[in-house]
């Protein structure tokens, strides 16, 4: 149930702008973090694999979380629970701050790359929150028949916070200080638990149940949301689809080593392939929202993560600025076609009251294949050379699209309307 004011338009209202501004400030301190930190390790230890370590510091305490996240979400205070994976990224903020400073570089040269491991570990704690926390206020926040309006701002948000952090982030390295960039990365995270205040606590407290929490109930309420997604064949194939796209294909936390050793350039270059694929993302979002797609959605689904393979590969095999920077913003078109398709059919399908739990199982599928897919090319471009890796996660790409479109004659023949 909507809780917003009649007299004024729930897109309009303090309550909504609050929360996007609480979506906007976590996005760019994630972002930002993002591409500082993959240049410091890369800085520090020249190897391809260290980067791929940042996103398996990440993806542990998620992985380790996220479904307790989940059911918290559904049954806790959403305001509290968001405030507290702000304050999370608050104290990773810092620590990267202490460990770029004069005197915590010490520690650096002493451990490495390693308290910058662990200082990333608490935004993966807090990964797990957020996003969960984010999808349950939305709805709370406005009418359903304005939920689709809604959520395309919300993508807007996001999609421009994936453009401006990488280039802010890019900026802010090309100063030289990384103190400075771990400040703003800790304004940020600030401003989002603020914000976070003007959401009224009637829409953040969530619907009360009779159920007694005990280590049971909650193990009983997670195995619920894990059935509800894997007895569901188009949503689960759905959610694969794009993992497994994004597990092998994506190049994303190997850009520090190919700005260095194939495009010989320096951090404003960085920031601005990471941002090449939100623009192309954004550009899409935007169509999208004019052009909705309804017929042969699960046969577009496929074909666009094709492309996105096939972008990828033209990516690892260039040696300009200019075709890199084209593939990946290729890729970004695509990519948001996907999500797109994936949200919809997630939001189509998903009971109101398990909404927390299914979008934190949608985060270990989507969110977490990042951080397993930086790993996952590190390792390979350590096994097999920087190119030569993601022309193979490319390649892998396709195959996963061929082995699910051939496993789930629903998700080619599927239409979005089928859903409603």
């Amino acid at each position: 149930m909507s809780v917003t004011n009649n007299s004024e338009h729930p897109l309009r209202s303090r309550p909504f702008i609050a929360l996007l501004t609480y979506r906007l400030t976590v996005i760019l301190c994630y972002q930002i973090t993002s591409v500082v930190v993959g240049w410091q390790v890369y800085q520090i230890t020249g190897s391809e694999l260290a980067l791929g370590l940042i996103g398996l510091a990440e993806v542990i305490p998620y992985f380790s979380t996220a479904l307790f996240a989940g059911y918290a979400v559904d049954h806790l205070s959403r305001k509290f629970l968001g405030t507290l994976a702000c304050g999370l990224l608050i104290v990773m903020s810092t620590t990267l701050w202490w460990v770029s400073s004069d005197v915590g570089m010490l520690w650096t040269r002493a451990f490495g790359a390693l308290p910058i491991y662990l200082a990333i570990g608490l935004s993966g704690f807090a990964r797990a929150f957020l996003s969960p926390v984010y999808n349950t206020l939305l709805v709370r926040l406005v009418e359903r028949k304005d939920y689709a309006r809604a959520t395309g701002v919300g993508t807007s948000i996001f999609q421009f916070a994936q453009i401006a952090g990488p280039a802010i982030g890019g900026g802010l390295l090309a100063l030289g200080d990384l103190t400075w960039a771990y400040g703003v990365t800790f304004i940020c995270a600030f401003i989002a638990m603020f914000a976070l205040q003007w959401i009224p606590k009637h829409a953040t407290n969530p619907v009360k149940s009779q159920t007694q929490h005990s280590l049971a109930s909650v193990f009983s309420g997670i195995s619920e949301g894990l059935k509800f997604v894997f007895s569901h064949s188009i949503l689960l194939a759905a959610l694969a689809l794009d993992m497994f796209a994004v597990l092998f294909g994506g190049a994303m936390a190997l850009l520090p080593a190919f700005v260095k050793t194939v495009l010989h350039s320096g951090p404003e270059t960085l920031g601005l392939l990471r941002a090449a694929p939100a623009c192309g993302a954004i550009l899409m979002g935007i169509y999208l929202t004019r052009h909705p797609i309804n017929r042969h959605a699960g046969r577009i689904l496929l074909s666009v993560v094709v492309g996105f393979g096939l972008a990828m590969i033209v990516f690892a095999l260039s040696q300009s600025l200019w075709l890199s920077l084209t593939a990946l913003f290729v890729s970004g078109l695509f990519d948001s076609v996907s999500v797109v398709l994936r949200s919809t059919i997630l939001q189509l399908t998903t009971p109101d009251e398990m909404r927390g739990r299914v979008s934190a199982i949608n985060g270990i599928f989507i969110g977490s294949s990042n951080e397993l897919g930086a790993f996952e090319s590190g390792v390979t471009a350590q096994l097999m050379g920087l190119v030569p890796s993601v022309v193979f996660g490319g390649l892998m790409t396709l195959v996963v699209v061929a082995v699910v479109g051939y496993s789930v004659p629903k998700l080619r023949r599927l239409h979005i309307g089928d859903l409603v």
